[in-house]
């Protein structure tokens, strides 16, 4: 039997147990029965138990996700509707006027670096994506890369390291030092380029089905994970958004909508409830509560930095603004922020994240979302310190270096402001499955989403006034 990842339901029912508890459930009763039958907890790390299900095991498994999801039905407490997060439509009209600094070509080299900063976030964290935190902190030792400042590498390494904690099979033969050679393929960098094709085909004002429908048209099946292939697979059986994002979705809080979200805030500089509206339709399609208000927070936060205007510090707060203050992730954060802007050693800044959020999978948006902040602010826009303490605290390796590497590389200006040693190996070329962006350069990238960023949020921009065509 195939042991697809994220969607068997023998797996799914102990990450819904965990979630709709999280959620503040009741689900004892169902829990007691899945484990009487013989049913397990959720895989701590990978994305399906090494052993399937028999028949009736299985059967058992669908009859209960039905059940937890008409228990958790009923939206949680802090699921807010979207106006109640941020002024959609009237948000997106002011925003939109807020300053920038410079003009499009300023706003392009930010674009560049931020390109280039994902790009080089994500490939850091790669090799040690899965990790736990014990097992990076002492690879990263027994190379001399502690605190962690470049790549990680393998010579060096003694064998029986090596071993207790091989790197993510994956990726270790594309992201390890001595193995990179321009940017490989990775979901981080797969849905800018996703989003890029569908601001391209559907402009600002597209819909939560007009995502679905790219996503089936342009996005292999095999390239989703969690929350994503769970959405996918709800499409393809016919279930349409927003319940893609609820049926059968333990993953509906976990970090993939947040991964999405650069391109909402890159295409609204100095407009960041706009992009935050951007970034809450995209997400609706696999994503509800906090798995979207980590979207939104990304969003904005991403488009505060994109204006130029503001340090890394006003730009977090700025993406506070669009998150609920009453939910889970707002207090997290806020939370993350704090404890980097009062312990000088990051070490223990990651240590206390753990002690506080490590209950949660490393994938969900949570504990993500409150290392994030702490890196970017411990590092206090520093690019280099932005992404190597982001990977550094565990968890969602990739993605988090990815984030962070976007908002300090927008945040440092231009493409040569960003240590060559992060951008020369990258040799100007992604790698992707989207259509028609394979080997694609970050240049061009950073051409096309400045086309993409008028002409609404360029109006604030004096010297582009002239260039907006009349109506």
């Amino acid at each position: 039997m195939i042991r697809l990842t994220w969607v068997q339901p023998e797996d799914l029912v102990g990450h819904e147990l965990r979630q709709a508890q999280e959620e503040g459930h009741d689900v004892s009763a169902v829990r007691s029965r899945w484990l009487a039958a013989g049913g397990h907890l959720a895989p701590a790390r990978a994305g399906a138990s090494p052993t399937p299900a028999g028949p009736h095991l299985r059967a058992l498994a669908e009859q209960l996700l039905d059940e937890l999801h008409d228990a958790t039905h009923r939206p949680a407490p802090e699921n807010k509707a979207p106006w109640q997060a941020v002024s959609v439509r009237g948000a997106r009209a002011r925003s939109a006027l807020m300053g920038h600094s410079g003009g499009k070509e300023a706003l392009r080299h930010r674009l560049h670096a931020a390109w280039l900063g994902r790009a080089a976030g994500c490939l850091l964290g790669k090799p040690v994506e899965k990790l736990p935190l014990t097992a990076i902190r002492s690879l990263a030792k027994a190379t001399g890369n502690w605190p962690l400042s470049t790549w990680f590498t393998e010579k060096g390494l003694p064998l029986e390291l090596r071993e207790a904690h091989p790197w993510n099979k994956r990726s270790a033969k594309t992201s390890l030092a001595e193995n990179i050679d321009g940017m490989p393929e990775d979901d981080d960098l797969n849905y800018p380029l996703l989003n890029l094709r569908l601001l391209q085909r559907h402009g600002r004002d597209f819909t939560t089905t007009d995502v679905a429908k790219l996503w089936l048209d342009e996005l292999p099946a095999a390239r989703t994970f969690t929350a994503e292939r769970i959405a996918y697979r709800n499409l393809l059986g016919g279930i349409e958004p927003p319940h893609t994002a609820t049926h059968h979705n333990p993953f509906r809080e976990w970090i993939g909508a947040l991964i999405r979200a650069d391109v909402h805030g890159w295409t609204h500089p100095g407009a960041p409830a706009a992009a935050a509206d951007s970034a809450y339709r995209d997400a609706c399609l696999s994503h509800t509560a906090n798995g979207v208000y980590g979207a939104m927070f990304a969003a904005a936060t991403i488009a505060a930095a994109a204006a130029g205007t503001g340090d890394v510090h006003h730009c977090l707060r700025t993406g506070l603004t669009v998150v609920p203050p009453d939910s889970r992730l707002s207090r997290a954060i806020q939370h993350g922020i704090q404890l980097a802007g009062t312990t000088p050693d990051f070490d223990r800044v990651v240590d206390d994240l753990h002690a506080a959020y490590g209950h949660h999978h490393w994938v969900h948006v949570i504990p993500n979302a409150a290392l994030l902040s702490a890196a970017l602010t411990h590092a206090d826009g520093d690019f280099t310190g932005s992404i190597t303490r982001a990977v550094s605290g565990g968890w969602d390796t990739d993605s988090n270096g990815a984030t962070a590497g976007s908002i300090a590389g927008l945040l440092a200006g231009h493409p040569d402001a960003l240590p060559d040693r992060w951008t020369s190996p990258l040799k100007n070329r992604v790698a992707s499955s989207v259509p028609g962006f394979d080997g694609a350069g970050f240049d061009t990238l950073a051409d096309l989403t400045t086309e993409l960023a008028e002409p609404a949020d360029l109006a604030g921009i004096p010297e582009l006034a002239q260039e907006r065509p009349h109506p």
